[in-house]
Formats: C-alpha cells, sequence, structure tokens
C-alpha cells in the first residue's frame, strides 16, 4: 500500500493516469445521466438551444458569455442532484424522512439554478 493509498483509502494513481482515470470516470458519469435521468438530457438539450440563441442575439461577447454560462450550471447542478438521487435510491426504497430531505434539497437546488439562468437571461434581454 502506497502512501496515496494509505491515506485516501483509494489506489495511487498519480500524474497523467490520474487524469486519464478521472476522465474515463467522468465520460461514464455523462453517460450514465444521459442513458438514465430525462432531465440531463433536457437541461442539456435547453443547453444546445440556449446557446444558440444566446449566439444569435450578437449581444457584447461577455453578455453572450454569461448566458450560456448559467445553462452550463442548471446541467451541472441537475448532474450533483441526480448524484444524490441515485445515492439515496441506493442506500433503499423505503421511504425515510431524511431520503425525502436530500432528494428534496436537490431539486430545490436544481429550481434556484433554473431561476438564476431566467433572471439573468431577463436582465441580458431587457437591459
Amino acid at each position: 500500500m502506497n502512501t496515496t493509498e494509505h491515506l485516501s483509502g483509494k489506489p495511487g494513481y498519480t500524474g497523467l493516469i490520474r487524469i486519464i482515470k478521472a476522465s474515463g470516470y467522468s465520460w461514464n458519469g455523462l453517460k450514465a445521466a444521459f442513458k438514465f435521468e430525462a432531465a440531463v438530457r433536457q437541461e442539456a438539450l435547453l443547453l444546445l438551444l440556449g446557446s444558440g440563441v444566446a449566439i444569435s442575439l450578437k449581444q457584447p461577447l461577455i453578455e453572450t458569455f454569461l448566458m450560456i454560462a448559467v445553462l452550463v450550471l442548471v446541467l451541472i447542478v441537475e448532474l450533483l442532484n441526480s448524484a444524490i438521487e441515485a445515492t439515496v435510491d441506493r442506500i433503499g426504497v423505503d421511504h425515510h424522512p431524511l431520503s425525502g430531505r436530500a432528494k428534496d434539497i436537490g431539486s430545490a437546488a436544481v429550481f434556484v439554478a433554473l431561476l438564476f439562468a431566467a433572471i439573468t437571461w431577463a436582465v441580458m434581454l431587457l437591459c
């Protein structure tokens, strides 16, 4: 057991090998999210369509960037919410108040991100 594994409990990949392995895990996560989570597919579509609209508006570069960035944020939050839901479901299907709370809070995070995106778009389009 090397020092990294001893401290973290994980295999001690370092350097380029660690980056390659981590990239593979991330790619697997994205594929799983698209396969199993309708909300991820919907928000990815929102990102693609919204990016096209933002670019076509010919706003200043920083405004276009911000309009796209808030849509990326929505997708990030949805990925985290999906991870929370998968973890809770893995623990058990029996209803437990803490499981429900975890799922509700994750859903609330997505809602806040969507609200933030909508407000950002409104400000960029109306001001």
